[in-house]
């Protein structure tokens, strides 16, 4: 995957404690941006998107 993104809150303070994600079809990839060369967690989306639903605290698409 290449087309790594960070979230819009990065920019605060320096901007480099953030984690970076890059989405394809079927999977969702994530990596620490302060070390973009070293592995990626990789998850099916629609586990990822279980993940944020819960992490938002809204109930998971359906």
């Amino acid at each position: 995957m290449d087309n790594w993104r960070k979230s819009s809150y990065s920019g605060e303070g320096d901007g480099n404690n953030c984690v970076e994600i890059a989405t394809s079809a079927t999977h969702v990839a994530v990596r620490d941006s302060k070390a973009p060369a070293r592995a990626a967690l990789t998850f099916p989306r629609a586990a990822f998107t279980r993940f944020l639903a819960a992490v938002e605290g809204s109930p998971p698409p359906r």
